[in-house]
């Protein structure tokens, strides 16, 4: 049984100085009515930690042993994604945005085209963006595509690296683009290489300045349902850090209900036929 099966609440107060460190840390907020999912990843760390109480935690976290904000970081963020989510904002991408750029380049005659998933999780977005390249660029071939994928979760990265996926990942995938780019083995799904091959996965926190740096020259950045965790303060330097790695005329999309509006007056609003982008 759970040592914390019977275990009082752990009080909001106790649970303050966990948030403002994980503010501090990765720029993610977490308002008091949502302690609650605070509380239950603490729960879960300290019992894994053998922690007795919630000061002793704290300062496990503040001593950073054994790299437990870490830890603590991958059990609140959220990977729930799948393969081809939003489907009318990656349509705007395939049919309008990306043939827009595309045609810019080829009068320019640059065929490098590279593209940054923000928070990719489990890799379905990266690799969707490959798939949807490859069938709507009729020139591909004469192309060198690059997609970065990175999250702060080492371990959901190593898991999008395998390219293995479930019946539930693949649900929206349209049955050609299945029968296309995945092999099936034995009822999982795995992503064929020359998709794989044109991605690279790596670990990076947006909070991270100087790593955010060196993200440069990308056409594409997707940064879907990311800023929603975030700050006012947060979100302003992520947008910026987005916009810096973007080529000029370069796109960032975001999740539906997220806006660069307050965030950044540098980005021009572009209306696609069934979603909104920015563009630099």
């Amino acid at each position: 049984m759970s040592m914390f099966a019977s275990s009082p609440p752990i009080e909001i107060s106790e649970l303050v100085p966990i948030r403002d460190l994980i503010l501090e840390q990765t720029g993610m907020f977490f308002e008091e009515k949502k302690f609650y999912f605070i509380e239950k990843r603490v729960q879960k760390r300290m019992q894994a930690t053998n922690s007795t109480s919630v000061r002793e935690y704290y300062r496990l976290l503040k001593l950073g042993g054994g790299d437990e904000i870490g830890q603590l970081i991958e059990e609140l963020t959220t990977n729930e994604t799948y393969f081809y989510r939003n489907i009318p904002q990656l349509q705007s991408f395939a049919e309008e945005a990306l043939q827009l750029l595309v045609e810019e380049k080829r009068k320019a005659g640059d065929y490098r085209l590279r593209i940054w998933s923000a928070a990719c999780s489990s890799g379905e977005e990266p690799y969707t963006l490959v798939m949807l390249i490859k069938e709507h660029l009729h020139d591909f071939a004469r192309w060198k595509l690059e997609v970065v994928g990175t999250d702060i979760d080492t371990k959901i990265i190593a898991k999008a690296q395998m390219a293995t996926y479930d019946e539930r990942s693949v649900k929206d995938v349209p049955p050609v683009v299945l029968n296309k780019y995945f092999e099936n083995q034995g009822g999982r799904h795995r992503v064929r290489p020359e998709v794989t091959n044109l991605v690279q996965f790596h670990h990076l926190n947006l909070m991270d300045r100087y790593a955010m740096r060196r993200m440069q020259g990308f056409d594409f950045a997707f940064c879907r349902n990311v800023l929603i965790y975030f700050d006012e303060d947060s979100r302003k330097k992520v947008v910026n850090g987005i916009y810096d790695a973007l080529n000029p005329g370069g796109f960032i999309f975001l999740g539906h209900s997220e806006s660069v509006g307050k965030l950044s007056g540098a980005f021009k609003l572009v209306k696609f036929q069934k979603s909104l982008s920015y563009r630099k």
